[in-house]
């Protein structure tokens, strides 16, 4: 499957009532061995900017779990393999802070003066006004495109050694 139907793959799991970080991680979790239904498990709880906590947003949240699956260190020692993959997730959250103005849900979303006492656990229906009002589908469109983009590079750079 080519990178643009995996990004187009995170908008439609959106758009079909996902949350942002279960929509992308489920557009790339076949690549690391994982079904669609463990992945949107494991995914689910990112929703809402965090358990709709609205701190970080659940598509940057995806963008740190892939990068955790694509080159994510495996022995507790291994301090170079783990500051790799925290170089890959500031680089990746870099790109996606310049493109969306924030990682924090609450910002993006234009919650101005949020407080965790306005919070509720209650998940928002998906109606069409809830698709008009929120910049999600896009936001999820941004994290689906800096990962594609990231496994397109990786893979230039291991054509070329």
């Amino acid at each position: 499957m080519d990178m643009e139907t995996r990004v187009q793959r995170a908008v439609d799991n959106f758009m079909a009532g996902y949350g942002c970080c279960q929509s992308v991680v489920a557009a790339f979790a076949d690549l690391y061995g994982l079904d669609d239904v463990m992945a949107k498990r494991i995914a689910a709880g990112f929703g809402g900017g965090v358990g709709r906590l609205r701190m970080m947003c659940g598509a940057v949240s995806a963008i740190v779990m892939l990068v955790g699956l694509d080159c994510g260190q495996t022995e507790g020692s291994d301090r170079e393999g783990k500051s790799a993959c925290y170089k890959v997730v500031q680089d990746l959250l870099a790109q996606s802070k310049a493109e969306n103005g924030s990682l924090i849900c609450a910002e993006i979303l234009g919650l101005e003066g949020y407080q965790k006492a306005q919070n509720s656990y209650v998940a928002s229906a998906r109606t069409a006004e809830y698709y008009k009002t929120r910049p999600c589908a896009a936001k999820v469109e941004s994290a689906a495109r800096i990962f594609a983009r990231y496994l397109e590079e990786r893979r230039r750079e291991g054509e070329k050694e």
